[in-house]
């Protein structure tokens, strides 16, 4: 049987395999966040959905089928719903591991840096307002970031430099898992709409657009957390 029609399926299996097998280890013990991520996860999960939707409708991007099983939802491939699981499962996961094994005390030092790099992003984003994805990526990467410093308090646990290295951590297998999307190609970019910078084949904007959607699970999580201690 080829395995062509189901490269992007095991690409989610390898991206979530990991993540999951390890999600025991008694140090980070990260099976007892499931309800709270998931709560977390399932609403950032919808939203990235609905852009997709309407994203794949405008044509600021497309699908290979040759590289799909052909199962479609709303004009999605069904393995382009599983991503917005894995991934941010995968990414929550580094995050808690960053923070189970590293010494974090004292003020957070990722405070004013998300700050700054939300208020760049946003700029650059609303100075490319007419490419759809450098303005969605950017401008929604850096809103999200200064949302997140504006209500840190409600999410006393999370911590933004955790986060910060957390993600330079993140974006070793997302070069790899989005190399492949990118090279083959699974997902195809219309160049019109992006800023036609890529790094190897990945557009740039995959970076803030991965960012964001980590940034909404994970502090998302937290917000939880905060909630459930209240009760």
């Amino acid at each position: 049987m080829p395995l062509a029609p189901y490269t992007y399926l095991l690409l989610d299996a390898f991206t979530l395999l990991g993540p999951l097998l390890l999600s025991f280890d008694k140090k980070v013990a990260f099976w007892r966040s499931w309800p709270a991520l998931m709560r977390g996860l399932l609403p950032t999960a919808a939203f990235f959905i609905f852009w997709d939707v309407l994203f794949t409708r405008w044509g600021i991007w497309g699908f290979n089928y040759s590289y799909l099983t052909g199962r479609i939802i709303l004009g999605l491939p069904i393995e382009e719903w599983l991503f917005f699981i894995v991934v941010p499962y995968a990414c929550a996961f580094i995050y808690a591991c960053v923070r189970a094994y590293g010494r974090w005390q004292g003020p957070d030092k990722g405070i004013v840096p998300t700050m700054v790099l939300g208020i760049v992003l946003l700029i650059v984003g609303i100075v490319f307002w007419q490419r759809a994805y450098t303005l969605y990526a950017f401008g929604g990467c850096g809103l999200g970031c200064l949302l997140a410093v504006a209500f840190r308090k409600r999410a006393p646990a999370f911590r933004f430099d955790t986060f910060l290295l957390s993600y330079l951590i993140i974006l070793g297998p997302f070069l790899l898992v989005n190399g492949v999307l990118t090279a083959l190609p699974v997902v195809v970019y219309n160049d019109a709409e992006n800023l036609s910078m890529r790094m190897y084949t990945i557009p740039v904007e995959d970076t803030f657009y991965g960012m964001l959607m980590v940034l909404g699970s994970v502090f998302g999580q937290h917000l939880l957390l905060r909630k459930q201690a209240s009760l």
